[in-house]
């Protein structure tokens, strides 16, 4: 394409211009390919049409116009899909190629620009206007084709596939679109850069173009150059390392030390190489490999890097199961295993569809599970890998107290190992596990530092991309793990941790919820474990009830499955002595199986009394309701507080005196009685350690009624804490509570107004039979609770 064979084409003269300047001559579409004047080239032709029209422009002597094509994978070829300027070749030899091709020597003439078509079959003819072109030979023009020609003898240095005959072939030229075109032709550009080149009539500004484009073509030859470099430096530096470690291998054996040592070295090199392990890790893994390799067997650093360099390739760095995300399927799983939980269900479900509709933007979540023993907390989890498809794996925090245990030992410690976190990382074997943090609210604190300080890294999803643990010494990927923790508690989580977690609250069950669990899922399991599945057992719901409320005490259903579960025992003995057995357990049976009842459910006051007012606690078991006793007697104004009371219920009871004393004359009592009487508080089973602000309204309500001798309600239940103007405040565990007023027979329960929102979240046959009253003041409270004066 540099002019060889040039004589070929001598014979063949230009067209001729009519009288208004144009040529007329066949066209053929040029597919991938620009011609330029003065350059020689291979044209490949296969269409029927542009063979007939190259036969008959040779058999005339004829020159023919190569216009490039727009879009070279277009099938049916119009005029609209060809450029408008062009290049009139002269048609040289022609070779005939197997598959019914024909290649064509072809050389550039001159440009021209297509005005119109005068026929389209069989082949394509043009009119087209010769396009002049005038060169520079000035000194810009020396100094842009010397800068052009210096810039085309590094590229020919560089690129094996530019002969060195171009250079010599470019030196020679001396106009300088010649030279242009020249350079252009042989660069390897896209088409539209080819065609722009071919445009630019201006010999001088498409030399400047082709200047930068060799600019480019230079930095792209000279960045492949170093990168070949580097791989021949590489090859050399990897046989000379096989050489080396074949002349060791050798010498050890002359030396007579174990093969075995080699055998593992060999071993771990090709579970290295097959691994698919990060960059960064893959670098640590080869430079401790190559350590080990120049100790002796013998060294003491040895099995430190052995189990090293295990734990490296033990761990799960990109294989990763793939989720199931239909939620229908997911809805069905949570709703067989668990009974109730809503907002939970509804949390994973919402994370599912986000999932499903933006797989790779979505962080995975961070939840935590809140509530009493026996709720489901952690068996929720487990549903929850069940229904995505992936792995559970669970590890205990309760009473751990060393930070070690959550990052690690660093690797300058004898037996030291990976933290909790990535040992069962290994354990889960995959990147995205369900990885529950079980009782994150009983971790310890002691010198050995704080494992809650150390997990606040693991539960940011801003950092847990690049997990440090001290053995590991790179970073660890846990973006993708799916992070659950459980608490009975938020108060023992630190804020910061707590601030890194969604709170998914467990409330305890009502008595409704626990027979309906037991129904569907206790009695059922339990039946088949015992193998009483196929003798018609079943229990009454009044006996399910019974055991409830006498035999458990519980805000959970771990003791009901205990004692289900000894009732099946007892059954089972009994089947297995061939002895009858009931197809009903009823309540009258179950002295005989459970022995006599352990708990006497808590029931209101029996009349109405003086001083002694019925609170609403919120217990770890669930609900409860407590009287709370004042007595006044003579003394010298001081108050005496029994049952066990914590600090903040201490404090409240000294808010309701204090309440008490300034509404003294409102309440028609002698304000100097306070200093002749001493007050003595009293909330009964004095064992049980109590505490909190919710009591505040109670206590208050009790002392007035001591001090005015008026009655109180005894199926009036109260909670809220009191400041010393009177306001109630807010409390907690309403469901609870609410829940206990209702076992006791209290019908009427005085709350706090500003926990109305909370009612929204508690179930209606929860609140069936009771009377809710909204209080916000303990002037409301007062005339809700208190009775008129019995003397």
């Amino acid at each position: 394409m540099l002019g060889h064979g040039i004589n070929d084409f001598y014979s063949i003269q230009d067209a001729v211009p009519d009288d208004d300047g144009l040529i007329e001559a066949a066209v053929i579409p040029l597919i991938n390919v620009v011609i330029y004047p003065n350059m020689v080239t291979p044209l490949f032709a296969q269409r029927e049409q542009d063979l007939q029209a190259i036969a008959e422009a040779q058999a005339d002597g004829r020159t023919v116009i190569g216009v490039a094509l727009r879009d070279p994978d277009r099938e049916e070829i119009t005029p609209d899909d060809l450029y408008s300027t062009g290049t009139e070749m002269a048609l040289g030899r022609t070779l005939h190629l197997p598959q019914d091709g024909t290649s064509v020597l072809v050389q550039g003439r001159r440009r021209v620009e297509v005005v119109e078509f005068v026929q389209t079959e069989p082949y394509f003819r043009a009119r087209a206007r010769p396009i002049p072109v005038e060169e520079d030979t000035g000194h810009q023009s020396d100094a842009l084709m010397r800068a052009a020609t210096n810039l085309f003898q590094k590229c020919v240095q560089l690129n094996p596939r530019v002969p060195e005959e171009a250079y010599i072939y470019a030196l020679n030229i001396e106009e300088p679109g010649w030279l242009a075109d020249m350079i252009a032709s042989t660069l390897d550009l896209a088409v539209a850069e080819r065609q722009t080149l071919l445009e630019q009539i201006d010999a001088i500004e498409r030399l400047r173009q082709v200047s930068a484009l060799l600019g480019r073509e230079l930095e792209v030859l000279e960045l492949e150059e170093r990168i070949q470099s580097q791989v021949r430096d590489e090859v050399d530096r990897g046989q000379r390392e096989m050489f080396l470690r074949e002349q060791m291998r050798v010498i050890q054996s002359e030396l007579g030390e174990a093969d075995i040592y080699q055998q593992e070295l060999d071993e771990l090199r090709g579970r290295i190489t097959d691994a698919a392990l990060p960059d960064p890790v893959r670098g640590k893994a080869d430079k401790e490999l190559a350590r080990l390799a120049l100790m002796p067997p013998i060294a003491p650093e040895v099995g430190m890097i052995r189990t090293y360099l295990d734990w490296l390739l033990d761990l799960p760095w990109s294989a990763a199961t793939e989720d199931n995300l239909d939620l229908i399927n997911a809805a069905k799983v949570l709703d067989e295993e668990h009974y109730g939980l809503p907002k939970a269900k509804d949390r994973i479900l919402e994370h599912m569809a986000v999932r499903k509709l933006a797989p790779d933007k979505m962080r995975s979540p961070i939840l935590c599970f809140v509530g009493p023993p026996g709720t489901g907390k952690t068996s929720l989890g487990k549903s929850i890998a069940k229904a995505l498809g992936r792995e559970f794996v669970r590890v205990s925090l309760g009473g751990v107290r060393d930070e070690a245990e959550i990052r690690g030992h660093r690797r300058t410690y004898i037996g030291a190992l990976p933290g909790r976190i990535l040992q069962t990382m290994r354990r889960a074997g995959t990147v995205n596990p369900v990885f529950m943090l079980d009782e994150i609210d009983k971790l310890g604190i002691d010198f050995r530092g704080d494992p809650a300080a150390a997990l606040l890294e693991v539960l940011d999803p801003e950092q847990n991309g690049q997990y440090s643990d001290h053995y590991l010494e790179v970073d660890y990927d846990l973006s993708q793990v799916f992070f659950i923790t459980t608490a009975n508690y938020l108060d023992p989580i630190p804020p910061a941790l707590l601030d890194r977690m969604e709170l998914i609250e467990f409330p305890g069950y009502v008595e409704e919820e626990k027979l309906e669990i037991a129904k569907a899922y206790l009695i059922p399991r339990l039946l088949e474990q015992h193998g009483l599945e196929s003798r018609g057992i079943r229990f009454e719901d009044e006996t399910l009830r019974l055991i409830c409320r006498e035999y458990t005490y519980e805000a959970g259903v771990r003791n009901l499955e205990r004692e289900i579960a000894q009732v099946c025992r007892k059954l089972a003995r009994r089947v297995a002595e061939e002895k009858r057995i009931p197809k009903r357990i009823v309540p009258t049976s179950l002295t005989r199986y459970l022995g006599p009842p352990e708990y006497i459910p808590p029931l209101a006051e029996e009349e109405d009394e003086v001083g002694v007012a019925t609170g609403l606690a919120w217990t770890e078991a669930g609900g409860d309701i407590m009287a709370i006793e004042v007595s006044l007697m003579p003394g010298k104004g001081t108050l005496q507080l029994t049952g066990q009371l914590g600090e903040v219920m201490q404090e409240s009871a000294q808010a309701a005196l204090s309440y008490t004393r300034v509404l003294a004359v409102q309440w028609d009592i002698d304000p100097d009685e306070f200093d002749r009487v001493d007050i003595h508080v009293h909330l009964p089973e004095g064992a049980i350690p109590k505490d909190g602000p919710s009591a505040g309204i109670t206590l208050a309500t009790a002392m007035i009624s001591a001090f005015t001798q008026r009655p109180i309600r005894r199926d009036v239940a109260m909670t809220g804490e009191i400041t010393l103007r009177g306001r109630i405040l807010p409390i907690g565990g309403l469901r609870e509570k609410l829940l206990a007023a209702r076992r006791a027979g209290v019908k009427t329960v005085l709350l706090p107004k500003r926990n109305e929102k909370d009612l929204a979240d508690i179930p209606k046959r929860t609140l069936r039979g009771l009377n809710i009253m909204l209080v916000d003041r303990m002037d409301e409270v007062l005339a809700q609770a208190l009775l008129p004066p019995t003397f």
